[in-house]
């Protein structure tokens, strides 16, 4: 929004969001992203952002967490938040220095852009004493509580972190990745949420670059392969939106149990709480699950790249390490779903009479 004058844009920085999860470290996207839309704004004439850099999400609603996510693992990177705009699947990362002695405290940075602020209990160890760091979210506010030791001499350890709004967080590390690339930024990195009624909210907005996400194959793959929740949790907002309006979990469940009737999936045999089966309020009959594979896989249309995004056992995602040495190594492709107290796997294998079979455990 604004005019450009002198190389300077007189206004705000937009950047909308339409839930692409890949901006990321996975082959370096996010830094690709940022090059090129650095160089879209210098071909814009823009060297300068007089105003903020402003986070539009509305193409998603609010709700980052799924029902019946525990309170006590938000903190995780398998439960970061979904949203509109996302950077990094929403992980920031924490860096625990130690100090130079024995009983001194350690340093702790977080990630610009997380929402959280650090409470540390951190000492420093004994140089050669295994680093025991453990953090959590305080429920009453956004604080990180980090404890633990690391000792001296060590080389700082660094773990991901769920952040508290995926669309400041995008915001930031938007202007920071401008602001490396050379176009300086005199605002802050903000959402849109919560300046509404402002100018940046009502003024016409004039596009300079658009970035589209990779094939749902692609997508897809990163999914099941390293059983990514947040990609799960975005697609089923996905869903919800391209049937008109927000992009909701309740719009993607409507879409999801059509889908499923129409393949005379039994309505008794499934009750789905979120997109990524993160909650215990998920109840999932083998069953069901053997329709859905069987049906896909008579789908000559979608089979070759449904089953390709399938983990191999004993070769690649989460069956990496699994099923070696065994006649299901390299034949049968499957998906794990764990969480504590539960293992359960799902897929294809073929015989030996070479007959494909479905299973789920």
């Amino acid at each position: 929004t604004g005019t450009i004058e002198g190389g300077v844009l007189k206004g705000d920085l937009i950047v909308r969001g339409g839930g692409d999860p890949t901006i990321n470290t996975r082959e370096g996207r996010a830094a690709a992203r940022l090059d090129e839309w650095a160089a879209a704004l210098r071909a814009a004439g823009i060297q300068q952002i007089e105003g903020a850099v402003i986070g539009d999400d509305q193409h998603f609603d609010d709700e980052g967490i799924g029902a019946g996510w525990a309170w006590d693992y938000l903190q995780f990177g398998y439960a970061a938040p979904v949203g509109a705009l996302q950077f990094n699947e929403n992980l920031a990362t924490l860096r625990v220095t130690p100090g130079l002695e024995a009983g001194a405290p350690a340093t702790i940075a977080l990630t610009a852009g997380s929402g959280l602020r650090t409470m540390t209990r951190v000492s420093t160890a004994a140089a050669g004493v295994p680093p025991a760091i453990d953090y959590r979210r305080r429920l009453d506010q956004p604080v990180l509580e980090v404890s633990g030791t690391i000792a001296a001499g060590s080389a700082p350890l660094e773990r991901t972190v769920a952040v508290v709004n995926p669309t400041i967080f995008f915001a930031q590390s938007l202007k920071d990745g401008l602001v490396a690339r050379g176009i300086a930024i005199n605002g802050e990195a903000a959402d849109l949420d919560d300046i509404a009624g402002s100018l940046a909210a009502t003024a016409e907005r004039r596009t300079i670059v658009e970035t589209k996400s990779p094939s749902l194959r692609e997508v897809g793959t990163v999914l099941m392969k390293v059983s990514q929740n947040l990609y799960a949790e975005t697609l089923v907002k996905a869903i919800g939106a391209s049937r008109g309006g927000l992009g909701t979990f309740e719009g993607g469940l409507t879409g999801v149990r059509g889908a499923l009737a129409t393949w005379a999936v039994p309505g008794d045999g499934y009750v789905i709480a979120d997109g990524s089966g993160l909650s215990r309020y998920n109840y999932l009959a083998a069953s069901t699950v053997i329709a859905v594979l069987e049906r896909k896989y008579k789908d000559d249309g979608h089979r070759d790249a449904f089953v390709a995004t399938l983990p191999i056992a004993g070769k690649d995602g989460s069956l990496a390490t699994r099923m070696q040495r065994t006649r299901a190594a390299g034949n049968a492709v499957a998906k794990t779903g764990s969480i504590s107290n539960v293992r359960s796997l799902s897929g294809y294998v073929r015989t030996r009479d070479g007959e494909m079979l479905v299973f789920s455990i």
